[in-house]
Parts: structure tokens; C-alpha cells; sequence
């Protein structure tokens, strides 16, 4: 029975918490990613889109929002300098996973469907894209259990008002 019940609370919680698959980096690595940057100013153009790469990396998969925030912003920024089919699909990729991490389902959706249309058969690609809907169902799953309880309430408190009138 408290194997049943442990069960159940773990449903519940990976239900509201997302239980999503793509891993967190870390303040250190960001710290090691961004003096990765500062020392590369000197080396080739190659050396510096490879770090700037794994810094954009680092950013969008990090917990605090101002992190992911500024990936999203260098990401977006070089995306148009993209060189190869390649790396536009990296740099979408990352985008998708940064506007998932700040909520931004439906743009995350769009980025990794545009990424899927590059690489149909990329398996991180699809696996983030099952995330993001299923993050959009459950959103929606938990706005019409909110909509019903106020429903409920509303309905209970006149009906309540009626009674005590009678």
C-alpha cells in the first residue's frame, strides 16, 4: 500500500514539476564557458563560434531565468551568421530548449519543429518536442481544473446566498 501511495505522490509531482529529460548546467560551468570566451579573442573565428557555442549552451540550460534569458539573446543574435544546416539546427535547438525553459511553450514548439524540418530523424529534437507538448497539455490540463474549481465556488456561493434567503 505505501508502495501504491509513493507511487501516486511521484505521479503528481513529475505531473506539476514537468519531469522533462534535459539536463541543468550549473553557475561553474557558465563561469568556465564565459573565461573559455574571453580567451579565445585572440584565436580563430572557428575557435571563437565553438566556445561562443558552449557558452549559448551553458546559458539556456542554466536555473536562473536571467542566464537563460541572455542565451536566448546571443542565440538569436547569431543565428543568422549560421554557416552550415548544421549549425542553424544546433542554434535553433538551443533556442526551442531556452523558450521552454522560460515558459515560452509555443515559441519552443515552433523552433523545434523548424529544427525537425532540418533534421527530421534527430532524436534530442524529438524528445523536446514530446516535452514541449506535453508541458502545453498539461498547462491546459491544470487551466480547466482552475476554471472548474472557480466554477464550483462561484456556483456554491450562490447557491449558498439562496439559502440563507429562504
Amino acid at each position: 500500500m505505501e508502495e501504491k501511495i509513493g507511487k501516486f505522490f511521484e505521479s503528481v509531482g513529475s505531473f506539476f514539476g514537468g519531469g522533462d529529460q534535459i539536463p541543468w548546467c550549473d553557475r561553474d560551468v557558465i563561469a568556465g564557458c564565459e573565461r573559455e570566451v574571453a580567451d579565445a579573442k585572440g584565436d580563430s573565428e572557428e575557435l571563437k563560434s565553438e566556445s561562443i557555442m558552449r557558452l549559448s549552451w551553458a546559458l539556456v540550460h542554466s536555473r536562473q531565468a536571467e542566464d537563460t534569458q541572455r542565451g536566448i539573446a546571443m542565440l538569436e543574435a547569431s543565428l543568422a551568421n549560421s554557416s552550415s544546416e548544421l549549425q542553424q539546427r544546433e542554434k535553433l535547438y538551443l533556442l526551442a530548449v531556452g523558450y521552454y525553459r522560460t515558459g515560452e511553450y509555443s515559441r519552443s514548439r515552433q523552433l523545434v519543429e523548424r529544427c525537425l524540418e532540418i533534421a527530421p530523424d534527430w532524436r534530442q529534437a524529438l524528445a523536446l518536442k514530446k516535452a514541449v507538448e506535453d508541458r502545453i497539455a498539461k498547462d491546459g490540463m491544470i487551466g480547466i481544473g482552475i476554471t472548474a474549481t472557480a466554477v464550483g465556488l462561484i456556483a456554491g456561493g450562490i447557491a449558498a446566498a439562496l439559502a440563507r434567503k429562504k
